[in-house]
């Protein structure tokens, strides 16, 4: 009766199989929620994960947490997750996905959320499950999991990246937080490096990996070695590593005016699936 009653409603540990079951209907446009849900967090972050429900059935869900992620919400399910979250303004720093779903809950809540610092209106969601070695890629040798005791080493490269990405640095006075984060990354063997002279100069993250698709994000290259041709090698060397064993295919979604970033994935074997679209509040 309370499913009847309320049409959204946060889940608990027992829908875990139902809500993976729902992402899995596109495990690439989905993996970022996927990977939440197997992280435990409908234990570790009770209320994070809100369904919408009609008819007693599972039709769709949001993220809510610092971020507000949508996965198969119909124009009802984006209304009514809208109306749930309208007062959640303050926690939240983003809106991200499909760029159909993210553009319906920025239309209800962009009156009383906004202004946005930004709106990346179409984020080309690209995929492979092609080894960039059968295309005849040199792989860069020199790329390899960062180690545990490099978390001093990948930190600064991180927030180089985020700062130039978002706009704003990712911590403000204690990096605690920050540094957890990245620790957590290399702890699992999600932070891809190569490392010259004890600097990270290249680094990209799995980010998410759930139901055999691994999100990569966080690709950053050292501003002086920019231009040589070096990105191609160096993603492609990541996308082998994780075809080896984190998952069968690899995703990541990039901004359609990064010209630079579309060509390296091109050419790693990359090909587009999708629309996302990001809200940078």
């Amino acid at each position: 009766m309370l499913r009847q009653r309320l049409p959204v409603r946060p889940l608990s540990a027992a829908d875990h199989d139902v809500a993976l079951a729902l992402c899995a209907r596109d495990r690439v446009a989905n993996a970022f929620v996927a990977a939440r849900i197997l992280e435990g967090s409908l234990r570790s972050s009770p209320g994070a994960l809100l369904g919408h429900w009609t008819d007693g059935q599972l039709r769709g869900l949001a993220w809510v947490s610092a971020n507000v992620v949508p996965v198969e919400l119909d124009d009802e399910g984006v209304a009514a997750v809208a109306s749930r979250i309208m007062r959640m303004r303050r926690q939240c720093a983003s809106i991200f996905g499909p760029s159909a779903q993210v553009a319906g809950l920025w239309e209800l809540l962009g009156p009383s959320w906004g202004p946005a610092r930004a709106i990346r209106t179409r984020q080309p969601l690209l995929t492979t499950t092609t080894r960039p070695s059968s295309l005849g890629l040199a792989l860069e040798s020199d790329i390899r999991p960062a180690r545990l005791d490099e978390v001093e080493l990948v930190l600064p490269a991180a927030a180089h990246m985020f700062t130039e990405e978002i706009g704003y640095p990712p911590y403000f006075g204690s990096d605690r937080g920050y540094r957890a984060s990245i620790a957590a990354l290399i702890r699992a063997g999600h932070t891809f490096v190569k490392v010259e002279d004890g600097e990270v100069v290249f680094k990209a993250d799995v980010g998410s990996l759930a139901l055999g698709c691994a999100q990569v994000q966080g690709v950053w290259l050292h501003p002086r070695l920019r231009g040589r041709g070096l990105s191609v090698p160096a993603m492609a060397s990541v996308v082998e590593q994780v075809l080896d064993g984190l998952a069968d295919e690899v995703s990541l979604y990039v901004n359609d005016f990064n010209a630079p970033a579309r060509a390296t994935y091109d050419r790693c074997g990359f090909h587009e699936v999708g629309s996302f679209t990001t809200v940078l509040l």
